[in-house]
């Protein structure tokens, strides 16, 4: 594990969003991107996680973009990072970055509408 305050993890998140592909980004530009310390009980639940055993690295909350309709409101879906999650399993800065960039892009496939199997991360 590496240790990694919130002020520093937040840069290194927004070095992970920097490596996103420009096209990529600009279809995201509403979706708000934020860390969390860890998942709770009920975002384990959720998922169909055990908080007694599993984890989380991140989660998508909102409609897909394939399952909005025409009166689909304009407030932002929001990406979760759990920072502590990711510290866990990370033993340099460059692992922080490569890990929260393969969560982002797992959960914004979400944003997509694609399902855990579709994805490569």
């Amino acid at each position: 594990m590496i240790e990694v305050d919130l002020p520093r993890f937040e840069y290194l998140l927004s070095r992970a969003l920097d490596t996103l592909p420009a096209a990529f980004a600009e279809l995201i530009d509403n979706v708000a991107v934020v860390v969390e310390e860890e998942p709770s009980e009920e975002d384990l639940r959720l998922v169909g996680l055990d908080p007694e055993e599993d984890d989380l690295l991140g989660l998508y909350h909102g409609v897909p973009l394939d399952e909005r309709g025409a009166g689909y409101s304009s407030l932002p879906d929001r990406v979760v990072i759990y920072r502590l999650p990711i510290l866990w399993i990370c033993e340099t800065e460059a692992d922080v970055v490569r890990e929260v960039r393969d969560t982002l892009v797992h959960e914004l496939g979400h944003h997509f509408g694609l399902g855990d199997d579709d994805m490569p991360y």
